[in-house]
């Protein structure tokens, strides 16, 4: 084989690696996994003391104007979410990147047994992170 193949397909395979590697998402560094858990268990610890204004205040700048307070946030909370107001169990699942925003998806269990996926996005704010959504679906049976 020529030098110049040779180093060719050194330089094509490598392309290739640094390619894949551009691709993958952004880890999550385990301090960041340790942040966004603890502001989602405080939210859910919140949730079960009744505690509106402590699970407001965990929520972004935008989610608190949208709601206006927390008795209607709490509100909002209870009718439209009860598996996240009152699970019966709360499993973690590893923390994801979007952009700058971490995804933590959570798997929580009705009082009736049912499995749900919450889905919480936290952005970012000058004194840590902050929940700026919740999506939640019933629970398909596969989570990692």
């Amino acid at each position: 084989m020529s030098k110049l193949f040779t180093r060719r397909r050194s330089m094509i395979a490598l392309a290739g690696c640094l390619g894949v590697a551009s691709a993958w998402p952004n880890e999550v560094s385990q301090a960041e996994a340790t942040e966004a858990r603890t502001v989602v268990e405080a939210q859910l610890a919140a949730f079960a003391a009744n505690d509106s204004r402590r699970a407001f205040m965990l929520g972004t700048d935008a989610l608190r104007k949208r709601f206006g307070s927390p008795d209607r946030f709490m509100a909002m909370v209870r009718r439209g979410y009860p598996v996240v107001y009152r699970p019966a169990s709360v499993t973690f699942l590893k923390p994801q990147r979007d952009g700058s925003d971490l995804i933590q998806p959570v798997h929580l269990t009705d009082a009736q047994g049912a499995g749900w996926l919450a889905t919480f996005r936290l952005e970012q704010d000058k004194g840590g992170w902050l929940i700026a959504s919740c999506d939640v679906e019933p629970d398909e049976g596969s989570f990692t």
